[in-house]
């Protein structure tokens, strides 16, 4: 096995877009867990991924929400 170590040396702007992306990970996993352990406390059930993955669609069309769209780029 083989193990390669990378350093980056983002600039400015670039650190700003990784804290955005990391921030924007980090909420979306609370977030999901949250949502998760309140089902099962109500339900007794878990939520499957599509439940959660739909209803973080719907999170990000909150007007609230707007920030997690930033990063978005068109295809």
């Amino acid at each position: 096995m083989k193990a390669y170590k990378y350093r980056i040396y983002p600039n400015g702007e670039q650190k700003v877009l990784i804290e955005k992306h990391f921030g924007c990970a980090r909420f979306t996993y609370n977030w999901a867990l949250a949502l998760q352990q309140k089902y099962y406390i109500e339900h007794k059930k878990s939520l499957s991924r599509k439940d959660i993955q739909d209803q973080l669609v719907a999170l990000k069309k909150q007007e609230q929400y707007s920030w997690l769209n930033e990063g978005k780029r068109p295809f």
